[in-house]
């Protein structure tokens, strides 16, 4: 068969389901094969940058990748922010680039440049298809290591002319492996120091959200009641309504929160990465006791040297962790300053919760309507920018993987197609994307996409007309900010010219009520609120305030 009908019939065999991308001409031997598949369905969207976001969701909600497309040169350019925030929030991904033919790659030619050199900082894996004969292997080995912990993107290049190449390889037939389990020495050790201790804590962080990881988490809390702290990344790894529950952390200034970490004598840090909230924010000293269980070795890192490291499955070592807990209880923890933690966050978050305001609306009353709005298994995603801050602080969750927060490559643009693809995943669900209004235009031309594929999707823009987190770090740090402002459409007619339903709300009464029935609309549907960051500048103060252990 021809190389590029082998490389699809190989994707087939992997179980790849959807690719998302824009094709060019250099891989339309491809996309000829790739026509003829009934077991994937390809995605045109509008702008590559927004095709890899929409992979890197359907990866972090199945676990398993998609693919996003892009021809040689622009179009591989365009793929590579949304494939380092995949790479970097541990989603998996294949990156499927054209290329020109091998005759001219080593010459000044027209769109010819080292794509996979280019990709190589971003991806776990980036290869160029050389020989057609190779594709079988190269397509399982791609496969597995974007699914290996820890996951991520991996990048395969075919050039123009190897995808016309004859061949009569076959596809190799995919072999999963169970992942190593940490050794019961160390594992008893770790539970010795665990029931040794009066004040210990867990960390949670993205390694958590693999269903059976969060399951035995809660589990170990249920027989424990030690308090978990969840990343912004690692939400719903436990039950918000848990008593066990202390939120979120994971701002660069200390939180309440943060005095339950301060007054701890161990950290279990439970598939923590290090990307997503630095120990120097929480260890300081660097003098935290702290045991560490995940998939893979603890960074090297002085404020982040645990005592014991249990690598190996997560879900695993917590069951084994879990066995020791049901023969050694009951437990002597003090747990006084947790639910101390615990209840003053809790108020914080309520605090605004009846606000009655007009022209502008408080970050803090639209998060607690959009959680009464939302159900415990239907999905936010949030974009990044002021909002991003207010989410991850104030926006909690009842099951894993329900809150989607960038928060390795930290990418602004990625909330509308990621929105796009969790309803792909998750059509019974209900579908919010949160942006600002910088964040939101740098990908509103996926509204078209949207509207073409019928996505039932609510797109939620908080306006302030200005870059608002770099004008609030500028504020903060210098005591005002450059000139950042900048003017937008009028939404409501940018909604109606891409077949959107529209809602423009102001006043804070109205704002759950439009919310729910903006759900309950055939299609997708923007709401656009005037947010009041005047509170920006509030939470800096209060959060400056909070210097010292309970």
């Amino acid at each position: 068969m021809k190389a590029s009908d082998l490389l699809v019939q190989c994707l087939e065999e992997e179980g790849i389901e959807y690719i998302f991308g824009v094709p060019g001409e250099e891989n339309a031997d491809f996309m000829m094969s790739l026509e003829k598949s009934t077991k994937i369905k390809f995605i045109l969207t509008r702008h590559e940058q927004g095709a890899a976001f929409m992979a890197e969701i359907y990866g972090r909600l199945t676990g398993n990748p998609a693919g996003c497309l892009g021809t040689l040169g622009p179009g591989a350019t365009n793929l590579i922010t949304g494939v380092a925030d995949s790479n970097m929030d541990r989603a998996p991904m294949l990156v499927l680039t054209g290329q020109g033919s091998t005759d001219r790659l080593h010459k000044e030619s027209h769109q010819i440049m080292d794509v996979v050199s280019m990709f190589r900082p971003v991806t776990k894996w980036a290869a160029t298809i050389l020989n057609a004969d190779t594709i079988p292997e190269i397509i399982r080995k791609a496969v597995r290591i974007a699914r290996s912990e820890n996951p991520g993107a991996v990048h395969i290049e075919l050039p123009e002319d190897i995808a016309t190449l004859e061949t009569s390889k076959r596809p190799m037939t995919p072999r999963r492996f169970r992942r190593s389990v940490p050794d019961d020495k160390i594992t008893d050790q770790a539970f010795a120091m665990i029931a040794a201790a009066k004040r210990p804590v867990i960390i949670a962080g993205n390694g958590c959200i693999r269903r059976r990881a969060s399951k035995q988490l809660r589990l170990f809390c249920e027989k424990t009641g030690i308090g978990v702290v969840s990343t912004f990344m690692a939400k719903g790894s436990v039950d918000m309504d848990a008593p066990y529950c202390l939120y979120t952390v994971g701002l660069g200034n200390k939180d309440l929160i943060s005095r339950a970490i301060d007054d701890a004598d161990l950290v279990i840090a439970l598939g923590f990465d290090m990307v997503e909230y630095h120990p120097q924010l929480w260890n300081p000293n660097g003098d935290k006791t702290i045991i560490h269980a995940d998939f893979l070795a603890a960074e090297i890192d002085e404020h982040y040297h645990p005592e014991i490291e249990l690598i190996g499955d997560l879900a695993h070592a917590m069951w084994m962790l879990n066995e020791r807990a049901d023969a050694a209880a009951p437990f002597d923890f003090d747990f006084a300053n947790q639910a101390a933690c615990r209840k003053a966050m809790a108020s914080d978050f309520a605090e605004h919760k009846d606000d009655e305001t007009v022209s502008s609306i408080r970050p803090q009353k639209i998060l607690w309507d959009t959680r009464e709005v939302m159900g415990p298994n239907d999905i936010l995603l949030s974009d990044v920018g002021a909002h991003k801050m207010w989410i991850a602080r104030h926006y909690q969750c009842h099951e894993p993987n329900t809150c989607l927060i960038p928060n390795g490559f930290c990418s602004m643009g990625f909330a509308l197609p990621g929105a796009i693809a969790a309803d792909i995943v998750h059509p019974d669900r209900r579908i919010l994307g949160i942006a600002g209004d910088a964040g939101f235009l740098m990908n509103v031309q996926e509204m078209e996409t949207a509207r073409r594929i019928n996505s039932n999707i609510v797109m939620l823009v908080w306006e302030d007309n200005e870059y608002g987190l770099i004008a609030w770090k500028q504020e903060s740090h210098f005591g005002h900010h450059t000139d950042l402002a900048f003017g937008n459409p009028d939404w409501i007619k940018l909604a109606d010219s891409f077949g959107w339903n529209g809602h423009f709300v102001s006043d804070s009464a109205d704002f759950a009520t439009t919310l729910d029935s903006a759900f309950e609309e055939t299609g997708p549907s923007l709401v656009v609120v005037p947010i009041d960051y005047r509170e920006n500048a509030l939470l800096t103060k209060k959060l400056g305030e909070i210097t010292c252990q309970i």
